[in-house]
């Protein structure tokens, strides 16, 4: 059977909560320079949430064109630390303070994804988890970093909860998924709805 989903991303653990749920897809990865569009969108002041939506958005649109008639799925996750964006951490030493700068606060995980078919949107959502993280030591975060450093460089505020990362954190509010980047949750309600999968 043909897959007619097609996941525009190159995020291991998107492709993985959707296998992992039974759906047939295929990957085609994005191009893009989301740093430009992202520094675009913070230039006009634009929400987090619709930072993510646009990101997720972008991809959808640059591979839908590929692939006529298909589902494609866009996705993208963007931190919200008191009305800052967080990126991935480009160093250990970018990481640590990124750590230092969230411990004892609140923030916010915005899971946008978007299906285009033909060119077009047809639908959106934007999850979003609230998390507190524990006021850990400089010693504790020094030694999660180098610890983790080859994992967590490639996770926005670096930390990844389904690691040891969750040892950061006090309490959480939302769906685990939206957490790994994906609002699978309502991925499925929707793809259901449409026929496209079984439900």
């Amino acid at each position: 059977m043909t897959a007619h989903i097609v996941l525009a991303s190159g995020s291991g653990i998107r492709a993985q909560l959707l296998r992992q749920a039974g759906i047939e897809f295929e990957i085609d990865v994005p191009r893009l320079d989301e740093q430009a569009i992202k520094s675009a969108l913070l230039a006009e002041e634009a929400l987090p949430r619709d930072i993510a939506d646009a990101l997720a958005e972008a991809k959808a649109r640059k591979i839908s064109g590929k692939h006529p008639e298909k589902l494609v799925l866009g996705c993208d996750q963007v931190l919200d630390l008191e009305g800052n964006l967080l990126s991935k951490p480009t160093s250990t030493e970018d990481a640590l303070s990124q750590l230092k700068g969230m411990r004892g606060k609140r923030h916010m995980l915005l899971s946008a994804a978007v299906i285009y078919r033909d060119g077009e949107p047809i639908w959106r959502h934007v999850g979003q988890v609230r998390l507190l993280m524990r006021n850990s030591t400089d010693a504790f975060l020094e030694d999660y970093v180098a610890r983790n450093w080859p994992s967590i460089r490639h996770a926005v505020g670096a930390y990844k909860l389904e690691e040891e990362g969750v040892r950061l954190f006090a309490s959480i509010e939302g769906s685990y998924f939206n957490v790994l980047g994906l609002p699978l949750m309502e991925l499925i309600s929707y793809l259901g709805l449409q026929g496209v999968i079984e439900q």
